[in-house]
């Protein structure tokens, strides 16, 4: 691992510990060269994931971008982020296995909206909005009044 302050290549593993949720393997490094200590966590990866574009372009599945794009949706909501971590592992889970290493875009989409759904209505709201392309206000009113009359 190449140590991000100085780039030196060799780096020494001094502790490694599974996260709480056991999905990732955290390692506290040291680099010999410069004396930084920095963290980094290991997943296990099923398989390699290319997202499908709605243009028909491909590109490599990025977990950190779905991340963020779900970090964005709950900014300032009372929503534990270890919640959202979870939430992220389950969908890339879920996509992993799958099946398809082809995954489109509107499958991502879905997978994150109904766990959205789920976690806080807000940020559903939010996510969707950006999601579906709303242009007006009334694309908000028409979205949630969908969402009421399927709690109804």
């Amino acid at each position: 691992m190449r140590c991000p302050f100085c780039s030196d290549p060799d780096t020494q593993v001094k502790d490694s510990r599974p996260t709480e949720d056991n999905t990732a393997i955290r390692r506290r490094r040291l680099c010999p060269a410069c004396g930084s200590r920095f963290t980094t966590f290991e997943r296990v990866q099923l398989r390699e994931l290319t997202v499908l574009k709605r243009n028909r372009s491909r590109s490599p599945f990025d977990r950190e971008k779905l991340a963020r794009s779900i970090d964005v949706a709950v900014r300032k909501r009372p929503v534990d982020p270890e919640r959202v971590d979870r939430m992220v592992n389950g969908i890339v889970r879920n996509l992993e296995s799958s099946g398809e290493s082809e995954i489109p875009t509107t499958m991502i989409g879905e997978m994150v909206m109904d766990a959205l759904s789920q976690l806080d209505p807000v940020a559903y709201v939010r996510f969707a909005s950006v999601y579906r392309n709303f242009r007006e206000t009334k694309d908000f009113e028409d979205f949630i009044d969908q969402i009421h009359s399927e709690r109804d």
